[in-house]
């Protein structure tokens, strides 16, 4: 059994990580998850939240507001909506991302209204999940 798998995370701005991981915590749309060497095949879409990696050279978070991760066996690979990384976050940053989530809900289709309000929500907890 693998101890470690290659974890690469991504955004449309630039790629933030690519390196050897032991596990990975992944907010996804439909709960929080693990990833580990040797997990079943699984892709997940994700919600605002904190992305933690756990590896040989110590423990990194991101912050990222969308996207989605393919798992497999060998490795985890997240293609975020943005993604920054936690320690690199303002509270200007949190500002703009909360700001284009609460235009999103107030101006979403009828159809779209609980997705929207679900997504600011989730933003709102990210940010007191962050403390900034």
């Amino acid at each position: 059994m693998a101890t470690t798998m290659q974890f690469d995370l991504v955004s449309p701005e630039r790629a933030l990580a690519s390196l050897q991981a032991s596990a990975v915590q992944i907010p996804g749309a439909d709960g929080d998850m693990t990833a580990m060497p040797d997990h079943a095949p699984t892709i997940t879409t994700l919600r605002p939240g904190v992305l933690t990696v756990e590896g040989p050279d110590g423990t990194s978070s991101y912050a990222v507001t969308g996207g989605f991760a393919e798992i497999n066996a060998e490795g985890t690979s997240v293609l975020a909506e943005k993604a920054i990384p936690t320690a690199d976050i303002t509270a200007a940053d949190m500002d703009e991302l909360i700001a284009t989530a609460k235009d999103a809900a107030e101006n979403a289709a009828a159809e779209n209204k609980d997705a929207a309000a679900k997504a600011l929500a989730d933003m709102e907890a990210l940010r007191a999940a962050l403390n900034v």
